[in-house]
């Protein structure tokens, strides 16, 4: 009978030797998958942050183009002209009116008319 009890002892300290190089085992791949994985995350990182700083270039670029075409709006001359012709219109001058103070053809005028009369 203690034969019996030490042999199955021996098998019993065999089998949680072989588990505990299964589970050691287990442990060592999921350690370098884990490390896999946050390599993966610090390069995702560097190029959110790179694509960041572009659409902040672009962000920025797009907002001194409006300023740019802002900017030419008000120093376009013949802008000027029609929106003192709209202006007129809306104030109620006539067709005669518009082409002899803003000095624009007749259909140009009418086109306003059409376009900004009330």
């Amino acid at each position: 009978m203690c034969l019996w009890f030490i042999f199955g002892l021996q098998k019993k300290l065999e089998q949680n030797h072989k588990n505990q190089r299964f589970l050691k085992q287990q442990l060592e791949e999921s350690n370098a998958q884990t490390e896999i994985l946050r390599s993966e995350i610090a390069e995702l990182r560097t190029g959110t942050m790179s694509i960041g700083k572009r659409l902040l270039a672009c962000e920025n670029f797009a907002k001194d183009l409006a300023q740019h075409q802002a900017a030419q709006r008000y120093d376009d001359p013949d802008a000027k002209i029609y929106s003192r012709a709209v202006k007129m219109i809306e104030l109620g001058a006539d067709l005669e009116e518009i082409m002899r103070e803003c000095e624009i053809p007749r259909a140009e005028a009418e086109l306003l008319l059409s376009l900004h009369q009330k």
